[in-house]
C-alpha cells in the first residue's frame, strides 16, 4: 500500500506540474499577444530603425553620419523646416489644437524673419494642402506676378536690372496666400500665429550659421543698400553667427498685418510704405498692383508615380510634371531594381536631362498654352519613348536631348512640411528668389524685396551656348514666372504616406526626386534618404555636379569614388559642388493592418480606434543638415 506521504508527494507533483503548464501557457499567451500588438501597431521596425540610426550609417551612395537632431518622431504631429526655431513655433500651435495650416502660417512668418535671405512676406510661394478626410488636395498659388507697368522688353537695355534692384521686384503674394488658406482651414486666431515672429523681429534673434554665411557672402550687397545695412550691419560691421539681429520695422509691419489682416499689406499702411520705398529705389510697384493681386486656388495636380499618388502644383511650377517624367522614365524599365545602384544613377541623370529639355516649354497657363507639354511630361507612354533613347553604356552631348531654349536658373527659397494629429498635411515652398532677393530692404517696413522678375525670360538674353530664351516665359503684366519649386504630398491607397519639398532653385527637382526615390522606391530610412549624397544636372552645361562638402553643423556629405568612376566610364563630365538643394521630409509609417480589410469588420473596428488616435501611423520628420535645419514634434 502506497504511503500517505508518497501519495501527498505525488499529488503535490501533479499540482506543481499543472501550475507549470498553466504558467507556460500564460507566458506563451502573453508573448503571443505582445507580438500581435507590436506588429499591429508597427512599432518594432521603428525601434530597430532608431537603434540603427543612432550609429554611423553607411550606404552605397556614399557616407553620411546620423544625428537624432535632424529627425523626430511622433504620432501627434510634426513640422520639418530649415530652421529649428520655426519648426518649434509651428509645432507649438499644433499642440494648441491648431490645424496644419495654423502651423504653416506661423512657420512661414518665422522663416521670413530668421532666414530673410531665402523667404519673407516680400516674396511668394506655392502650397499644397490635403485634408485627412479627403482623397484630393488643394493648390494655393501665391507666386509673385509681374507689375502692371512691366513689359517683355523692359530689361532690353539693362539685363542686370532683372536680377537686382527694385525694378526686379514682382508683386508679393505670400501674405494673401497664407490668409486664404487660413480662412478655409485655420482654427486659431490669425493674430496669435504672428506673435512669436513679432517677438523675434522686435526683440532680436540670434543669427544662425546659415544666415551668417549668407551675410558674409553677400556683404557687398548688404553694405550698398541702406535698408539691408541697417539690419545686417547695424554698426557698420556685418553680423556674425551668434550675434543678435533686430528688424523692428518688420516687427511693426507684422503687427499691422496680424491686427488688420492682409488688407494692411495690400490696401493699407504697410502697402503704402512699401510702394513708396520701392518707387524711391527705382521700382514700378504700385498700390494698384497690390490691390489687384489674386491668389489662385485650384485642385492640386495629381499623378500616379511608382505606385503612389503625388499631389503637387500645376504650371507655372515645373516641379510636379518634372518629377513625374523622371519617375515614369525609370518605371518604364519594368524592373523594380531599375533605379538601384550605379546603373540606376546613370539612368536617373539621363532622365533629368530629357526632363530639362522639355521644362522650358512651360509657363503661366493663363497666358500660354502648355497642355501639350504637361500631357507629355505626365504620360507613361511618352516616358517609355524617352527610355528607348537612353543607353546604359553611354551619355551624349546636350544637343542629343533636343532642347530648344536656354535654361532659366531660379534661385533661393525655403521649404517646410507639416502634418497634424488628424493627418491634415501642408507642403509649402516660399521664396524671394536670389539671396536677399533684389538686394533691397524697404527701410520703412523692414521687408526684403523679391527679385522674382529674374525668373522670367527676356528676348535679348542668351545662354552661354547662345540658345534663345523661351517665349512661353516672356514678361506680361499679371503673369507668373516659371518656377522649379516642388511642394508635394504623397499618398498610398488614399492614406497619407509623405510630405516633401525642397529649396535651392534649379536643383530642387533633382533633389526632391532623389529623396523620393531613396525612401519610397529604394526603401532607405527617412534620415538616410535625406542625407545621402546627391547629384545635380541642368542639361546645360552638360556636367554632373556631385556633392562633396562639410555641412555647417559638421556633417560630411561625400559622393563615393566608385560612383564617380562609374559615371565617368559612361562619358559623364563630373564636377564637385560645395552645396546642394535642401529637402524637408515627413513620412508616415502606417501599420500593415491599416492597409488591409478596408471594408471588413476589422476595418470598422480600426476606424473606431482611429477616432481616438489609437491607430495613427508614426510620423517621422527629417530636416536637411545642408542648411542645419531641425524638425519638431508635438
Amino acid at each position: 500500500m502506497e504511503s500517505p506521504l508518497l501519495a501527498c508527494h505525488d499529488l503535490a507533483n501533479v499540482a506543481h506540474t499543472q501550475r507549470r503548464r498553466r504558467s507556460r501557457w500564460l507566458t506563451a499567451l502573453c508573448f503571443f499577444l505582445a507580438f500581435v500588438a507590436v506588429t499591429f501597431l508597427g512599432s518594432v521596425s521603428r525601434d530597430l530603425k532608431i537603434d540603427v540610426l543612432r550609429r554611423e550609417i553607411r550606404h552605397a551612395n556614399g557616407r553620411v553620419q546620423a544625428n537624432d537632431a535632424e529627425m523626430v518622431e511622433s504620432k501627434k504631429g510634426v513640422v520639418a523646416a530649415d530652421d529649428g526655431r520655426c519648426s518649434d513655433i509651428g509645432a507649438s500651435f499644433l499642440r494648441q489644437g491648431g490645424h496644419a495650416i495654423d502651423a504653416a502660417v506661423a512657420t512661414a512668418i518665422c522663416l521670413g524673419v530668421v532666414n530673410p535671405m531665402s523667404s519673407g512676406i516680400g516674396g511668394g510661394a506655392f502650397m499644397i494642402v490635403r485634408s485627412a478626410s479627403s482623397s484630393k488636395a488643394e493648390a494655393f498659388d501665391m507666386r509673385e506676378t509681374a507689375p502692371l507697368a512691366a513689359s517683355k522688353d523692359m530689361y532690353a537695355n539693362n539685363l542686370n536690372a532683372k536680377y537686382s534692384g527694385a525694378l526686379s521686384m514682382g508683386v508679393p503674394g505670400e501674405i494673401a496666400g497664407l490668409h486664404a488658406a487660413w480662412v478655409k482651414y485655420g482654427r486659431l486666431p490669425w493674430r496669435t500665429l504672428f506673435e512669436p515672429s513679432i517677438k523675434l523681429a522686435e526683440g532680436g534673434f540670434v543669427v544662425a550659421p546659415y544666415l551668417a554665411k549668407n551675410i558674409a557672402l553677400f556683404g557687398d550687397t548688404i553694405m550698398t543698400d541702406p535698408g539691408l545695412k541697417k539690419v545686417f550691419a547695424p554698426n557698420g560691421k556685418l553680423l556674425r553667427a551668434g550675434q543678435t539681429c533686430y528688424n523692428e520695422e518688420l516687427g511693426h509691419s507684422l503687427e499691422e498685418i496680424a491686427e488688420n489682416g492682409p488688407q494692411a499689406f495690400y490696401n493699407g499702411s504697410v502697402g503704402k510704405k512699401l510702394v513708396s520705398d520701392v518707387k524711391e529705389a527705382g521700382g514700378i510697384l504700385t498700390m494698384q498692383d497690390l490691390q489687384n493681386y489674386k491668389v489662385e486656388v485650384t485642385e492640386a495636380m495629381s499623378t500616379d508615380v511608382m505606385g503612389y499618388t503625388v499631389f503637387g502644383m500645376q504650371p507655372p511650377s515645373s516641379g510636379t510634371v518634372g518629377l513625374s517624367l523622371v519617375m515614369n522614365i525609370l518605371n518604364s524599365y519594368g524592373d523594380p531594381n531599375a533605379a538601384k545602384g550605379d546603373l540606376g544613377l546613370h539612368r536617373f541623370v539621363e532622365a533629368l536631362k530629357h526632363m530639362f529639355s522639355l521644362r522650358m516649354n512651360l509657363g503661366d497657363p493663363k497666358f500660354v498654352r502648355v497642355n501639350e507639354y504637361v500631357s507629355k511630361m505626365l504620360s507613361p507612354s511618352f516616358a517609355r519613348q524617352i527610355k528607348e533613347e537612353i543607353f546604359d553604356n553611354t551619355t551624349f552631348p546636350s544637343s542629343y536631348y533636343m532642347y530648344k531654349w536656354s535654361q532659366l536658373e531660379d534661385h533661393g527659397t525655403s521649404h517646410f512640411s507639416i502634418v497634424d494629429s488628424e493627418r491634415n498635411a501642408v507642403s509649402m515652398t516660399t521664396t524671394v528668389n536670389y539671396p536677399f532677393g533684389s538686394g533691397v530692404l524697404s527701410p520703412s517696413t523692414g521687408i526684403v524685396l523679391n527679385d522674382e522678375m529674374g525668373d522670367f525670360s527676356s528676348p535679348t538674353e542668351l545662354s552661354p551656348d547662345h540658345l534663345p530664351p523661351a517665349p512661353s516665359n516672356f514678361i506680361e503684366p499679371n503673369k507668373r514666372p516659371l518656377s522649379s519649386m516642388t511642394p508635394l504630398i504623397i499618398t498610398k491607397d488614399n492614406e497619407l504616406a509623405g510630405v516633401i519639398g525642397g529649396s535651392g532653385g534649379l536643383n530642387i527637382i533633382p533633389a526632391v526626386a532623389q529623396v523620393f526615390l531613396n525612401y519610397f522606391v529604394l526603401g532607405m530610412d527617412p534620415l538616410v534618404a535625406v542625407q545621402s549624397p546627391r547629384i545635380y544636372h541642368r542639361l546645360i552645361p552638360n556636367v554632373v555636379l556631385y556633392e562633396n562638402f562639410t555641412c555647417i553643423g559638421g556633417k560630411r556629405i561625400e559622393f563615393s569614388m566608385e560612383r564617380k568612376l562609374f559615371l565617368e566610364e559612361r562619358g559623364h563630365e563630373l564636377e564637385a559642388t560645395s552645396g546642394g538643394a535642401i529637402v524637408q521630409l515627413v513620412v508616415q509609417d502606417l501599420p500593415d493592418s491599416m492597409k488591409r480589410n478596408h471594408t471588413s469588420f476589422g476595418r470598422r473596428i480600426m476606424e473606431k480606434l482611429n477616432n481616438v488616435g489609437a491607430l495613427r501611423g508614426t510620423l517621422t520628420a527629417v530636416s536637411d543638415p545642408r542648411k542645419n535645419g531641425k524638425p519638431a514634434a508635438v
